[in-house]
C-alpha cells in the first residue's frame, strides 16, 4: 500500500487509484477540479472555510471605506508573508510534541528558515517598496523599516493584519493542533510548506501591481489584484477540505463502527 506524501504546502497523496488517477491527470484538470461545485459546497459548510473567505475579502472594505489602491494591497499581502512565516516556525516547533527526537532538527531548522526566508521577505519588500515609491526611499532599508512603511501605507492597516494574524491562528488550533496534523509531519517538510504558496501567488499579484501602479492604480487593477487572492484562496480551502475528507475516510476505514 503507498504512503500519503506530502511535499512543499500540497496536501496531495498517493492513497489508491484516484489519486493515482488526479496525480497524472494534467494541470488545467487538476485545477479545474478545485471548483467542482460538490467539492465547494463541502468547503463552506465548514465555518472555518467561510471565515477565511471573509478575511480575503475585507480588502474590498479597505478599497471603499479607506480608498485603498494598489501600494496598500500589495503591502498588506506582504505583511501576509510574515504572518506566515511566524505560523511555520510554530508549526516546526509543535512538532517537537508529537517527537522529541525533532528538537536537534528544530535547533537547526527554525534559525536557519528564519534567515532564509527572512531575506526571502527582505528582497520582496525592498520591490514593493522601490516600485510603489519610484526608488524614492532614501537611506539603505531594513527590515523593520519595510514593516513599518508596509504599515503606515493605508488607512486601518493594523486592522487587516490583526485579522489575518487570526485567521492563521484560527487555522492552526483547529487544524495542526487539535486534529494533530503535528504528529504526521516534521521540521523539514514544515520549513518548505510556504514557498511554494508564496511564490505562486506573489507573482501573479505582482504583475498586476506593476500594472496597477504604473497605470497611476486605477480601480480595476485593484480590484484584479483582490480577485487574484481570493481565488488563490479558494483553491487552498479546497485542498484544506480534501485532506480532511482523505482523514475522514481512513478513519471510517480504521474504526467502521464509528462511522
Amino acid at each position: 500500500m503507498l504512503r500519503p506524501i506530502r511535499a512543499g504546502g500540497c496536501h496531495e497523496g498517493l492513497q489508491d487509484g484516484g489519486d493515482i488517477a488526479q496525480i497524472r491527470a494534467k494541470p488545467t484538470d487538476r485545477v479545474k477540479s478545485f471548483f467542482d461545485p460538490d467539492l465547494i459546497a463541502r468547503t463552506y459548510r465548514d465555518p472555518l472555510a467561510v471565515a477565511v473567505l471573509l478575511v480575503d475579502l475585507l480588502p474590498i472594505l479597505a478599497v471603499l471605506v479607506f480608498g485603498w489602491g494598489a501600494t496598500p494591497l500589495v503591502a498588506l499581502y506582504w505583511l501576509e508573508n510574515l504572518v506566515i512565516g511566524v505560523f511555520t516556525v510554530l508549526r516546526m516547533v509543535a512538532t517537537l510534541a508529537a517527537n522529541v527526537a525533532n528538537l536537534f532538527a528544530v535547533l537547526f531548522i527554525v534559525p536557519f528558515f528564519t534567515l532564509h526566508y527572512g531575506m526571502f521577505c527582505f528582497g520582496h519588500g525592498v520591490f514593493i517598496q522601490a516600485l510603489a515609491t519610484s526608488g524614492s526611499t532614501s537611506g539603505t532599508p531594513d527590515m523593520s523599516g519595510l514593516v513599518n512603511w508596509a504599515m503606515q501605507s493605508g488607512q486601518g492597516m493594523a486592522w487587516f493584519v490583526a485579522a489575518i494574524i487570526f485567521i492563521n491562528l484560527a487555522l492552526y488550533g483547529a487544524d495542526y493542533l487539535m486534529k494533530g496534523e503535528f504528529r504526521d509531519t516534521n521540521p523539514m517538510v514544515e520549513m518548505f510548506a510556504p514557498y511554494g504558496r508564496i511564490v505562486t501567488l506573489h507573482v501573479a499579484i505582482l504583475l498586476g501591481a506593476v500594472l496597477a501602479i504604473t497605470a497611476n492604480e486605477p480601480l480595476w487593477g485593484v480590484v484584479f489584484l483582490i480577485f487574484l487572492r481570493v481565488v488563490f484562496g479558494l483553491i487552498v480551502s479546497a485542498m484544506r477540505q480534501r485532506k480532511l475528507d482523505r482523514a475522514s475516510q481512513a478513519h471510517a476505514k480504521e474504526f467502521p463502527s464509528a462511522a
